[in-house]
């Protein structure tokens, strides 16, 4: 009789186990329906409405031929200054030219030299950051020294110098900001290495005669995503609102191709600002949404990947 009812207990114990084990096998046993990252990024409700405006102003550029009709360098002399209207929702500039599609239009651009020059600085800082981090030495030292160079100067002050060098344009503007913004994440990748690679898999990883490449991009780098990821994000909004600002002062892209810095160069005059304002504050306020929603985004990004705050 004893042993029967032992038995009974051992079985009901032993099904207990086996749905935890279930439950773990199936990656829910910590986060019901879903990763920890996924349900702590869903939970910030300013980063869900960031990623919402985000998608929506990408998927407008995107789309433009499909919401307007019009074409945002065609002249039309007869529509010059006119105010917001069901024919022209965001109205006309002082050449007749349909403000709406320039701003549709105009965000290919600029999300494209923000987000492409984020990308591409980001790359070229942990590319060195992280292997200089982990080996150390008189490379690691150098790359300090001539990010320090770098970092010396204001970056607009930086960006206004290699315009006036390499001239004006799209691919020219994307290389200034790649070269003038690569110092931040190269030394927020380094930072992270050297707090890695005393690490014991880092340390077990060398004993077993891996490289040093393979051990620093492919073992060490995935831990050091997180704030990476965030940095990017934060370095798209910088990058967008430095378009703006240099378009704005006729030193960014060039004047032919629509962006939201060169729909605002024209509210340089007192009397556009005075009497137009349906010439720089629609695009001006889709500015200053993007903007936001990137850094929403991004404090939605780092409030997950940061494993203090995580359950």
């Amino acid at each position: 009789m004893t042993t029967n009812i032992k038995l009974a207990k051992r079985t009901r114990l032993d099904s207990q186990f086996d749905k935890i084990r279930a439950l773990e096998e199936a990656g829910l046993a910590r986060s019901a329906g879903g990763s920890r990252f996924f349900n702590k990024f869903k939970n910030n409700r300013l980063a869900l409405i960031g990623l919402i405006i985000f998608t929506i102003i990408v998927l407008a550029s995107i789309c433009a031929p499909l919401l307007t009709p019009y074409d945002p360098q065609k002249i039309d002399l007869r529509a010059i200054l006119q105010a917001p209207s069901w024919e022209h929702w965001f109205g006309t500039d002082r050449t007749g030219r349909d403000l709406f599609a320039r701003v549709l239009y105009g965000g290919r651009i600029s999300i494209l030299v923000g987000l492409g020059s984020a990308i591409l600085s980001a790359a070229l800082g942990v590319v060195i950051g992280v292997y200089t981090g982990y080996v150390g030495g008189w490379l690691d030292a150098l790359a300090m020294r001539v990010s320090e160079i770098f970092m010396a100067f204001p970056q607009i002050i930086l960006v206004l110098l290699l315009v006036s060098i390499l001239g004006q344009s799209l691919l020219n503007l994307i290389i200034i900001f790649t070269l003038t913004g690569w110092g931040g994440i190269y030394r927020l990748s380094r930072a992270r290495m050297l707090s890695l690679r005393e690490e014991e898999y880092v340390l077990a990883l060398r004993s077993f005669g891996l490289s040093r490449p393979l051990i620093a991009y492919k073992h060490m780098l995935p831990n050091a995503l997180g704030p990476i990821m965030v940095n990017i994000t934060l370095s798209t909004a910088a990058f967008i609102l430095q378009e703006a600002g240099l378009s704005f002062l006729g030193l960014g892209v060039p004047l032919s191709l629509p962006t939201w810095g060169n729909i605002l160069n024209v509210a340089q005059d007192l009397r556009v600002l005075q009497n137009n304002w349906w010439i720089w504050l629609p695009v001006g306020t889709v500015i200053s949404l993007f903007v936001l929603s990137v850094n929403f985004i991004g404090d939605g990004l780092r409030d997950a990947t940061d494993p203090t705050q995580q359950g």
